[in-house]
């Protein structure tokens, strides 16, 4: 009976045995499966959210939405209350008659509309006006300069000098490379291009090698205002920042720029580290506030502040919104609450300014504080931080985690232009910037080598600076060739 008893024993002990193992076997396998769910969860969520990419809730350019499934235009501006249109009481825009016309042409009747007889001596008994603004006839103007050698009553010859503009026996002058300058570097026009358009406007058939050295030459009578410019940026209290890649030589190179509303400097660099950004020469020593997106880089630089760009995060926050409806979620989420929060707390201060006030009272700059770390909570709560993996490095936050971490942690740097309001909401100065850079690779394709390169970020520099400050651009150009270049007023 003993002997039955142990082996029913033995026997159960071993079902269980291999009941626990294969309840363990189920166990990993479930675990195994709840991992490739997860996984396979997180990369669904990351391709609709990059499906879900356009013009309006991301940083993509309007050129790369889906002509066909081209999202409708989403504005985050309140309605005024105004009718499109010139509003009442604001004065027409209409072209004005000149008082001292270049030319005047008198157009008199020859018969008579009635009789048919002769017009020729009847009495004037009323005249009517009107101004044709038109072009006249353009061509090369040739200007032949001679030098005479006079000899003194001491017996010395002298001889007058060229004039800056003649540099050879035939040469074009500043007035034309200005403008092929202009339609290379303002107008991104191609070598080819440009050559044609001189060609058929102003006759001038100039070569594709003469229009290609033209922005090589400017660059080195630059050298003086690219310095000021670095300068001035470096000393100013507001300064924006950003990059953007572009092709060089077959190779990916990136652009940056620093820049105001009244100076513009770029430089280009093999990435978008500390040390490609110190190449510019204006972050190494700028202490003032820096606008820039949020890139870790900037970070690096400690004696400066910092402003976010708000027009990023409320792309951002647009995107985690429109997620959160494709999911089924209507109702009011943390995403569109911040939205409306940012919106609020910027037309707050547009509204102080417009009354002449410096600074939003403490009271409602802590009210907007409480709701702010609210909807951060709110967030958190929502899309709680992934557990420790056991890996080197912190877990992946996802698209939501990752704003609501820049949020959270930089909230300062977010609401900036709430406490200071030098500053702007948004990096939109640099952005209009930097977009000209794409604009040039769109319409000119990529340059050939890194001195092109080089040559036309710095004519544009110049270009961009003084447009900003109230030059013409075909002036400063003609300028510069002349010998005079245009420098940047104190700032």
């Amino acid at each position: 009976m003993s002997e039955f008893s142990s082996e029913a024993e033995a026997e159960a002990e071993a079902v269980i045995a291999s009941l626990r193992e294969q309840i363990a076997q189920r166990d990993r396998a479930l675990a195994e499966r709840d991992a490739v769910i997860a996984s396979l969860l997180g990369r669904v969520e990351a391709l609709e959210a990059r499906l879900g990419k356009n013009s309006s809730n991301s940083s993509k350019p309007p050129s790369s939405d889906n002509r066909f499934t081209k999202p409708p235009p989403r504005s985050l501006r309140k309605k005024s209350g105004r009718s499109p249109g010139k509003q009442p009481g604001e004065p027409g825009a209409r072209l004005e008659p000149c008082p001292d016309p270049d030319v005047r042409r008198i157009h008199d009747p020859i018969r008579c509309e009635d009789c048919g007889a002769d017009l020729a001596d009847a009495e004037v008994v009323g005249a009517q006006s009107r101004q044709v603004f038109d072009l006249p006839p353009i061509h090369l103007e040739v200007v032949e300069h001679v030098t005479r050698t006079r000899r003194c009553g001491c017996g010395h010859l002298s001889t007058a000098a060229f004039p800056t503009a003649a540099t050879a026996p035939t040469c074009y002058g500043p007035g034309l490379a200005a403008v092929g300058t202009y339609l290379l570097a303002r107008q991104h026009l191609p070598v080819a291009r440009a050559a044609e358009l001189l060609a058929d406007c102003f006759g001038a058939e100039v070569s594709t090698g003469w229009l290609a050295g033209l922005l090589p030459g400017a660059q080195t009578r630059l050298a003086g205002f690219t310095r000021l410019t670095r300068e001035q940026l470096r000393t100013a209290p507001v300064v924006h920042f950003d990059e953007t890649g572009a092709r060089v030589a077959g190779n990916l190179w990136w652009v940056h720029v620093a820049c105001t509303e009244s100076l513009t400097a770029y430089h280009r660099a093999s990435g978008r580290g500390k040390d490609s950004m110190d190449l510019g020469e204006v972050l190494p020593r700028f202490d003032g506030i820096g606008i820039h997106d949020g890139l870790n880089s900037y970070l690096g630089y400690p004696q400066m502040g910092h402003g976010l760009c708000n027009a990023h995060h409320l792309r951002e926050l647009v995107a985690l919104t429109e997620a959160n409806q494709r999911n089924g979620t209507d109702e009011i989420t943390w995403p569109q609450a911040m939205i409306d929060l940012l919106v609020d707390i910027n037309n707050a201060v547009n509204h102080a300014k417009t009354a002449g006030k410096n600074e939003l009272s403490p009271r409602r700059l802590a009210s907007y504080r409480r709701r702010y770390r609210a909807l951060i909570a709110q967030g958190w709560k929502t899309h709680p931080p992934p557990p420790p993996t056991g890996k080197q490095g912190r877990p992946k936050l996802g698209t939501a985690g990752s704003l609501l971490r820049r949020l959270d942690i930089y909230q300062d740097d977010v609401l900036r232009f709430a406490t200071d309001f030098d500053v702007p909401f948004d990096n939109n100065q640099a952005e209009r910037d930097i977009r000209m850079i794409r604009l040039q690779q769109k319409i000119s394709g990529t340059w050939r080598s890194n001195a092109g390169a080089d040559a036309f970020l710095a004519v544009r520099s110049y270009i961009s600076t003084a447009r900003k400050q109230g030059r013409n651009a075909l002036t400063i150009l003609t300028d510069m060739f002349d010998g005079n270049t245009w420098l940047p007023a104190p700032t």
